[in-house]
């Protein structure tokens, strides 16, 4: 038997693996998994998009190319599954205890997430093959729709500490620092509808990303400062509060994206 033959063989039990997209058993399968996704990072931080092959995810992740192509499909599904996988973390926004912390350590994470060369090669050949494939732009938008959802316990926190407007329809006399309603998932609900955490975490990596992939700029505490303080005082303004009819709508817009 050959040693291609062989390592078929032993990957052979992951050809029936859910689906990208689609929660995944443990076990072969999700080290089989996570090793073709370390195997596309390190692809696209040495070659880029452009020269990702599923010979090279093969080759580096020890996972036969007869198997890649039969899950994977293509270069643009390895893609979509490394992003999808990036979701399924436990990553959750900081909680300092203020809004004004929060929002900082956001800024600070973004810029931190860029300022180590091997890291920032992948991330930002992500973000390039957006542009040149639709599947793993869509891919893109899960990520970061993921990402947004749950930064809405960031502005939760902040309407209970009296930080930012309570929602329209709180209980009348409610203190600030108490939920509007007692159901969890109601109150989520009504703050979200209330202020829209989505714009309000984008506003503050808008900046950033401007200065990083537009006009090639240098990022650091400076400018994640004066990020989170734009945000900061924006949220302070209402510029991110909507009604229940765009929150409905946004609400109903993201659940067809996701």
């Amino acid at each position: 038997m050959t040693d291609d033959a062989a390592r078929g063989e032993r990957h052979q039990a992951d050809n029936s693996a859910p689906a990208p997209g689609t929660r995944r058993p443990g076990g072969r399968t999700a080290r089989t998994r996570a090793a073709v996704r370390d195997a596309v990072l390190a692809g696209l931080t040495e070659y880029g998009y452009p020269g990702l092959t599923v010979e090279y995810v093969a080759e580096h992740s020890g996972v036969h190319k007869t198997t890649l192509y039969r899950r994977w499909k293509d270069v643009e599904g390895l893609l979509a599954d490394a992003l999808d996988l990036a979701g399924e973390d436990t990553w959750a926004p900081p909680d300092t205890g203020s809004l004004e912390g929060d929002l900082r350590a956001l800024a600070h994470e973004v810029v931190a997430s860029f300022a180590d060369p091997a890291v920032a090669a992948s991330g930002s050949a992500m973000i390039a093959a957006g542009f040149r494939s639709e599947r793993a732009a869509a891919a893109l938008r899960g990520y970061y729709a993921e990402r947004f959802a749950r930064c809405e316990v960031l502005v939760e926190r902040a309407v209970r500490r009296g930080e930012l407007p309570a929602p329209a329809d709180a209980a009348p006399g409610a203190p600030a620092d108490t939920p509007a309603r007692t159901d969890s998932r109601t109150d989520h609900s009504s703050v979200r509808g209330a202020i829209d955490a989505g714009a309000l975490v984008r506003s503050i990596s808008a900046p950033l990303f401007f200065r990083l992939f537009i006009t090639r700029e240098p990022v650091g505490a400076a400018q994640a400062d004066q990020a989170a303080a734009a945000a900061l005082a924006a949220a302070r303004a209402g510029a991110f509060t909507t009604d229940s009819t765009t929150a409905d709508a946004a609400g109903s817009a993201h659940g067809t994206d996701s």
